[in-house]
């Protein structure tokens, strides 16, 4: 069969969630041996690098630039119009977004309804277009993968009649080759010296420190991982620095206002966007990874904190539960008393800190890009 993808996440710099899981689900497609019996067709606007991926394509896998005049709408159109006049077996598309134009052996993937819950977080514009693209999506596709149980079930309580086309398949994970990261004991975790992280451009992380990871936006709570960690240094006088690593998001102007009006405000780090193995260098010292987000669909930093050795403290709600497994002390995002108090008992027990951690690893094992990878073939090719 030929089975068209759109690979345009797969090559956007930087990486994020649906970029990566695009990029790591068409690599791992390409070591499977059932996917030699298929041609792949792997659609991109016209990219400047050369070579495009960065792992070896199979004479099997194919790229084909769609040219096109315009940054935006080469989805709805471009790729519409390819869909239309030169259109594949099936056609997959990782970022929940069907072109208006599709084959109508079309599988879709959709990330999460954070929209649907906590609409202020989003501005109107991008709110009304994603409530649009995903409920098209979902009724014009033969199949919907959706990343957890909990992306399932919103989808089905707002279409529960496409219920039977909807089926879960989790992202992967896979120890990363930049860092020398512990996979089977908690004993093999060394702490980096200081001169290491001055070395990754982090001059300013002196102290044992709190870590958050992503974008610095206010549905990830960062407002409320802000409030934990006042009440963290006033009243339980602990000694460590918070680090928000990542790139300003929406209502990052709320959060820097918030951070004015902290006496403590000197002891909190922004990194900015961090490149890969800054990332792991900063998980791999942070004595606690905080991720009580409002929503995720998934939350590949929580697995990313686990494998870097990190205990991690993360939301009961949405999939984080389901994600984390063992491996993480959960609590009410809308709580920041409790995220703080989860915090201090990490820091006060070194018992439950190693649980945490051992935990963490065993729960990685249940999660592999190839397994993803594998699962997504099944579902594309089913008749």
């Amino acid at each position: 069969m030929l089975i068209g993808i759109n690979a345009t996440a797969a090559v956007k710099q930087p990486r994020t969630g649906v970029e990566e899981y695009t990029y790591q689900l068409i690599k791992h497609l390409t070591m499977l041996p059932e996917a030699r019996e298929h041609r792949f067709l792997l659609y991109l606007p016209p990219v400047p690098e050369n070579p495009i991926f960065d792992f070896p394509l199979p004479k099997n896998f194919i790229i084909k630039e769609l040219k096109w005049p315009l940054e935006l709408l080469w989805t709805q159109i471009r790729l519409a119009w390819e869909m239309l006049i030169n259109p594949s077996d099936i056609f997959f598309i990782p970022v929940h977004v069907l072109p208006f134009s599709h084959p109508k052996n079309s599988v879709v993937t959709i990330h999460g309804l954070e929209y649907e819950h906590y609409p202020q977080y989003y501005p109107a514009w991008h709110r009304v277009y994603l409530r649009w693209v995903t409920k098209y999506s979902v009724f014009g596709a033969r199949r919907v993968i959706a990343i957890s149980e909990s992306t399932k079930k919103d989808l089905i309580e707002r279409q529960p009649k496409k219920a039977q086309k909807i089926s879960v398949v989790h992202h992967g994970f896979c120890f990363p080759a930049v860092t020398n990261l512990a996979k089977n004991s908690i004993f093999q975790k060394k702490r980096r010296q200081k001169k290491e992280r001055i070395q990754y451009g982090l001059a300013n992380i002196r102290k044992p420190y709190l870590i958050y990871l992503g974008r610095l936006e206010q549905k990830k709570n960062i407002e409320g991982i802000l409030e934990a960690y006042k009440i963290l240094k006033q009243e339980h006088k602990i000694s460590h620095q918070l680090v928000l690593a990542g790139a300003p998001g929406y209502g990052y102007k709320n959060i820097k206002y918030q951070i004015s009006n902290i006496k403590n405000k000197e002891e909190i780090i922004f990194t900015g966007y961090v490149s890969e193995d800054e990332k792991w260098q900063l998980l791999t010292n942070a004595d606690i990874f905080l991720f009580p987000s409002f929503y995720e669909g998934f939350g590949l930093p929580v697995l990313e904190a686990q494998a870097a050795g990190a205990p991690v403290v993360t939301s009961f709600v949405s999939s984080l539960p389901e994600v984390a497994g063992q491996g993480a002390l959960f609590v009410n995002p809308k709580n920041p008393a409790q995220i703080a108090e989860a915090a201090k008992r990490i820091i006060d027990d070194r018992n439950l800190r190693d649980r945490l951690i051992e935990s963490g690893y065993e729960n990685l094992k249940r999660f592999s890009w190839e397994k993803c990878a594998r699962e997504t073939l099944k579902i594309l090719v089913e008749k």
